[in-house]
């Protein structure tokens, strides 16, 4: 039994050193890292041109990295946040198949690989003029075909295919040969490069590459623009037989026009001798071309074709006479006295028109009353301020006080139609300078001003115009003064007795009106001041607030104020370990670190302090006239009342100062000298008694 007990201790310490010794290896290892490595790419496969993204971890922190296209193109660069990394790039001119984009850890120098499949692209593009402008029947359209990521130096068929309006299909192959890069371009002429086609139909011209690898589209149409303005010669051209006659209709709101037309000896009929008419109004007409001789062209779908009057835009900015941008304006245009355009002004100010080349009349309108007109030569697209006879009332509220004229801010401003009193033409409130602008307002109507602060109204005053002199003017001020009121303030103490000569301040809720006095003997100071709420505010001769309230001087008034922290009587007792009292010590009262009040103790030990503010305060004890403090403590004064404070520090015997620790060991002292006296007293009476009895 011992060998089997020796044998598993044995394996223990065996299985001990294993475990210790691998703990130790893996100690020395060093910390795992983030591996530099490409998680995934998006997409996996696409043309040249298109937007890839990779999501990457770089094993440097923080670390700088760069991505490269074949080892051979920086196509993006970055900073990871942490070891993550999200980079995009476009794919760059390449041939067709896989190539390697690479991820390098710039700092840390690693590296890590992926694979992007390029995919061969295919387009078409027509080369067609810029709107409004557009291809006529007869014009030639020059297709380019574009290829990328192809294989290197081929040559690719390219079928280029074309629909016409009519329905027929026209095809021509073309050959396209790569560059090194995989790249090529031609370029094709409808209907020149065409067998059999033509340019002889309006509308949509389908075109396909090899049926599905890339397809688009262009118009064509009777006329040269799609838009066309008062006295612009209309180009129309179309297609037909040489020599065909053709009949050319326009028509439209305003005007019917009709030529006869001969085509030339190629087929062209070009016509463009017809200008729209001056008065022509803003909208659309309709071209019409049929032929006329017998057995002509009959076409499907026909030539028939729609342009554009379209107008200029005419940006018209409504100003007040003070160059204020008003909102609302209704601006319209007339020619020969017939509205043409009408527009609302936005809270910019601006009213967007369409009127097309002329001359017109426009006038403003605002709350249905005529404020404005002025004449205007449209030739292009153009922007103009509009001046309304729109007036700003500036008014400036203002109270009086001790002959001196102070702004009153806060003051609600109400101003009303004199003859529709519902109607709330503005509201606004007067600034820290006591002023407002009610803005834009119609010179000659009559107003009602209301002016009121804190829901209460105190001024109506009546503006019969906004007029001077019977002329319309930019600027009215207008002056609002505040009534004023008398305000009595009582002041008492606790015993309800009348407070003589503290200050009294009085400051207006919102600001800007202030006054103080002092109580005179029957404690009252007398204000006569503006309109308003006022916060009355107490103090005695040092400066502490003794009360405070809030009062609404709509009327005359008297407030009352009870200040119960006036006056108190206050006393101080300083006394010894024992509670006995401690006479001539300096005391001082501090409020905030500023000393009040400085008293010695009398023969009880009391210092008195008389007409005191109570509150909290600050007691602070100097003994044996010393400079430093001894002991200091804080209290709070409400009423008349007396306070203990007690030296624990010392005791008063026979007069003089005893340190406490120092009398405990004189008691103990003689408590000992004592007891040893009776024990040898004890002892000497036993001797002494045994000697009797002897």
């Amino acid at each position: 039994m011992a060998k089997s007990l020796f044998k598993k201790i044995q394996s223990l310490v065996v299985l001990f050193l294993i475990l210790s010794s691998t703990i130790i290896a893996f100690s020395f290892l060093p910390p795992a890292e983030a591996q530099t490595a490409i998680i995934s790419i998006n997409p996996t496969s696409g043309n040249v041109g298109g937007a890839v993204a990779i999501r990457c971890n770089v094993s440097t922190v923080n670390g700088t990295y760069e991505v490269y296209w074949d080892d051979l193109i920086r196509v993006a660069n970055g900073t990871a946040v942490n070891n993550s990394a999200t980079a995009e790039f476009t794919v760059p001119q390449a041939i067709a198949g896989n190539h390697t984009i690479k991820l390098v850890d710039v700092a840390g120098l690693e590296n890590a690989t992926i694979n992007f499949l390029v995919v061969p692209s295919y387009s078409l593009a027509v080369v067609i003029p810029e709107l409004p402008t557009h291809m006529q029947e007869g014009d030639v359209a020059s297709i380019n075909v574009t290829v990328n990521g192809c294989n290197p130096n081929a040559t690719i068929a390219a079928n280029i295919a074309i629909q016409d309006p009519n329905g027929a299909s026209h095809a021509k192959l073309f050959n396209v040969s790569t560059s090194s890069l995989g790249t090529g371009s031609a370029i094709a002429a409808y209907p020149t490069d065409f067998v059999s086609a033509n340019t002889s139909f309006v509308g949509e011209y389908e075109v396909s590459l090899n049926t599905t690898l890339a397809t688009t589209s262009f118009s064509l149409g009777l006329t040269k623009s799609t838009e066309y303005h008062r006295d612009e010669a209309v180009d129309i051209k179309a297609l037909y037989q040489p020599n065909e006659n053709v009949t050319i209709t326009i028509t439209g709101k305003d005007a019917t026009h009709s030529a006869n037309v001969t085509a030339d000896g190629t087929g062209i009929v070009h016509y463009n001798t017809w200008t729209v008419p001056s008065n022509t109004s803003i909208g659309s007409f309709t071209v019409n071309v049929t032929s006329i001789t017998t057995g002509g062209t009959v076409k499907h779908p026909p030539d028939i074709e729609v342009f554009l009057i379209p107008g200029f835009t005419i940006n018209m900015t409504a100003k007040n006479l003070a160059g204020d941008l008003v909102a609302d304006v209704n601006v319209t245009a007339y020619e020969n006295d017939l509205p043409v355009d009408s527009k609302t002004s936005n809270s910019d100010g601006v009213a967007k028109l369409k009127l097309e080349r002329g001359n017109y009349t426009c006038k403003a309108y605002f709350q249905n009353e005529t404020v404005g007109e002025m004449l205007l030569n449209v030739t292009s697209a153009t922007a103009s301020d509009f001046y309304c006879n729109l007036t700003n009332l500036g008014v400036l509220v203002l109270a009086v006080a001790d002959e001196t004229e102070l702004q009153v801010p806060g003051a609600n401003l109400n101003l009303t139609r004199a003859l529709t009193p519902q109607t709330l033409e503005n509201q606004t409130v007067t600034d820290f300078s006591g002023s407002a602008v009610i803005h834009s307002l119609l010179p000659n109507s009559s107003y009602v001003l209301n002016v009121s602060r804190y829901g209460v109204q105190f001024n109506t005053t009546t503006i019969p115009s906004l007029l001077v002199d019977g002329d319309v003017v930019a600027w009215l001020n207008v002056t609002v003064i505040c009534p004023n009121f008398s305000l009595q303030v009582n002041v008492t103490d606790g015993n309800s007795q009348p407070i003589n000569n503290v200050r009294v301040e009085i400051h207006e809720s919102m600001g800007g009106l202030y006054a103080e006095a002092n109580t005179n003997a029957d404690g009252q100071a007398v204000f006569t001041r503006a309109f308003g709420r006022y916060i009355i505010k107490v103090y005695d001769s040092d400066g502490i607030e003794l009360n405070e309230t809030t009062l609404d001087l709509f009327e005359n008034q008297n407030a009352s104020l009870l200040c119960h922290l006036y006056g108190l009587t206050f006393s101080v007792r300083v006394v010894d370990y024992f509670g006995q009292p401690i006479s001539n010590v300096n005391v001082t009262l501090q409020r905030e670190n500023q000393q009040l009040y400085s008293a010695r103790t009398q023969a009880d030990g009391q210092a008195a302090f008389n007409g005191l503010t109570g509150g909290t305060l600050q007691a602070t004890v100097y003994l044996f006239d010393q400079p430093n403090p001894f002991l200091e403590t804080t209290f709070t004064v409400n009423e008349s009342t007396s306070t203990t404070i007690k030296v624990e520090k010392y005791v008063v015997l026979a007069g003089m100062f005893v340190e406490t620790g120092q009398f405990a060991l004189l008691i103990i002292g003689v408590l000992a000298l004592i007891l040893v006296l009776s024990i040898e007293i004890y002892r000497r009476k036993r001797v002494k008694a045994a000697k009797t009895e002897e």
